[in-house]
This record gives C-alpha cells, structure tokens and sequence, in this order.
C-alpha cells in the first residue's frame, strides 16, 4: 500500500522549511512520497490578490525540483475555490483508494483543528502527523501523531517582507524560485538578484 504525506498550505511563497519539514517527515514515517498542495483560495487566511494561485503552484514545482520523494500537485488549484482539507482528501482517497494518507501539519494548525471544515469525519480518512512550530502548543482533542523534526523559525510572511525591503532571500528559498519570483516582480521585489 503507497504511504503519501500531504503538506498543504499557500506556499506564498515555498521556502527551505516547508522543504525540511516534507523531508523529514518523509524519512521518518518512511512515505513513498510527500505532495505539496497550494490552496487555491485557503479557507483560514485571506488570499493575497497580487500573486496568483497558478504563481504559487508553479513556485512550489520550481522548489520540489530534483528532491527525491517530494512533488508539487495541483489538485486544489485545478478544482479552484475555497480548498477544504476534506473535500481534497475525500477526492484523493476516491481516485487512489489502496493508499494511505498522512496529512501533515503544524502545531500551529493542530490548536485549531476543532474549527476545520468536517474535522470529525476528516479524522477518519488520514493520519494526522504533527510538527513543532515555536509558539504553538500542539494541543487538541483529536488524534494526531507527533514527529519531532529541527526547527526553523521561518515564515513566508518573512520572506514576503525581505523582499519587498529589497533585501536577499538566498539559502531561504531554492535559487529557482528567487529567480521565479524576481522574474514575475512578485511581492515587490526587483528583477535584480542580491
């Protein structure tokens, strides 16, 4: 039976950490694979209108380029809308009914799993695989399996600030999606590498 990690978020945009926490996890629960799955429009944040869905896909296929184990999908993009953990996982199970699937969160994420979209009957398609973040308990109700994995104080809220600042973003993000978006003029920042 195929193990399949799913990490989704807005990726707005991907950074080394989403990247550490898909491989570790990956290698931990030993997974064929983990997926990372940009929201189209995501149901806990408001979306940000000046990079587009199909932006942030593309800067997450730039980033899983070449590591092992670790893809991008567009399976919440191409449905559009407001992307539900639950409606995604219901259609993932439906088109791979053998696999296993292990929904990886933040602890951030876990203190609010009460207020998800369907969480009780979410709860039964996937296995819950929480990650420290600083500052979040990590604590709920619901069954969630922990892994301990090193911890990196980095948000894309930073690298979107960093940028707009006109400052570097090197060794925080793949070199393929500095270019990308400095290329696209995303978050306001220059065509000119720092």
């Amino acid at each position: 039976m195929k193990r399949i990690g799913i990490l989704g978020g807005t990726f707005n945009p991907p950074h080394i950490g989403h990247l550490i926490i898909a491989n570790e996890i990956k290698y931990a629960l030993d997974l064929d694979e983990v997926r990372l799955i940009p929201t189209a429009s995501p149901p806990h944040k408001a979306a940000d209108k000046d990079v587009t869905a199909h932006q942030r896909l593309r800067m997450v296929e730039l980033a899983t380029e070449g590591a092992e184990g670790l893809m991008a999908s567009s399976v919440e993009v191409e449905k559009g809308g407001v992307s539900y953990s639950y409606d995604t996982i219901s259609a993932l199970k439906e088109m791979e009914p053998e696999a296993d699937f292990f929904f990886i969160i933040g602890a951030d994420m876990v203190d609010l799993l009460p207020t998800w979209h369907k969480i009780d009957e979410l709860v039964q398609l996937v296995t819950f695989i929480g990650v420290n973040r600083p500052g979040s308990l990590g604590e709920t109700p619901y069954p969630v399996k922990f892994v301990s994995i090193p911890e990196i104080d980095l948000s894309s809220t930073f690298l979107r600030a960093r940028l707009a600042e006109g400052g570097t973003v090197k060794f925080l993000t793949p070199p393929n999606v500095e270019s990308f978006i400095r290329e696209e003029g995303l978050y306001g920042s220059s065509a000119v590498e720092n």
